[in-house]
């Protein structure tokens, strides 16, 4: 038995129209949007009742999607912190390679972006930033130097 590939990161979202936002100025592309209800979706996620609206996003001539889904029912629960530090344990961070480090946090901070620590470089290979997006989601970003 084999793995044939990793197919997408799911990640829960309270506003789904801002993360699309985010994810886009990122420089990933729309999709597809969709609605997921039915008793087949809650039995996959165990949860009854279920009813969603997920986005999905990929990243333009790479491997890599990025399912959104915003839960309408039952709602979504935040995790306390809501805003948790770097160490939590779980799911830690999604990165990303850029080419321009600078020029992608100018494109992200209108749309709610914050550095967590500082743009840091590692030895002369990357210059590298962690960053908060919506819902707290925690980003980090990579650009290859030379």
């Amino acid at each position: 038995m084999t793995i044939l590939r990793m197919d997408n990161v799911g990640i829960v979202v309270d506003d789904l129209d801002a993360a699309v936002a985010f994810f886009t100025a990122l420089g990933m592309e729309l999709e597809g949007r969709a609605q997921i209800e039915g008793r087949w979706a809650g039995s996959v996620v165990g949860l009854d009742g279920m009813r969603s609206e997920i986005a999905m996003l990929r990243i333009p001539g790479a491997p890599g999607r990025l399912e959104l889904t915003k839960y309408h029912s039952p709602e979504a629960i935040t995790a306390e912190p809501a805003v948790a530090p770097p160490n939590t344990l779980g799911l830690h961070r999604v990165m990303f390679a850029v080419d321009d480090i600078e020029a992608t946090l100018a494109r992200l901070r209108p749309h709610g972006a914050e550095l967590v620590g500082e743009v840091t470089r590692f030895e002369d290979s990357y210059l590298l930033c962690y960053l908060r997006g919506p819902g707290g989601i925690i980003l980090a970003l990579a650009e290859q130097l030379g």
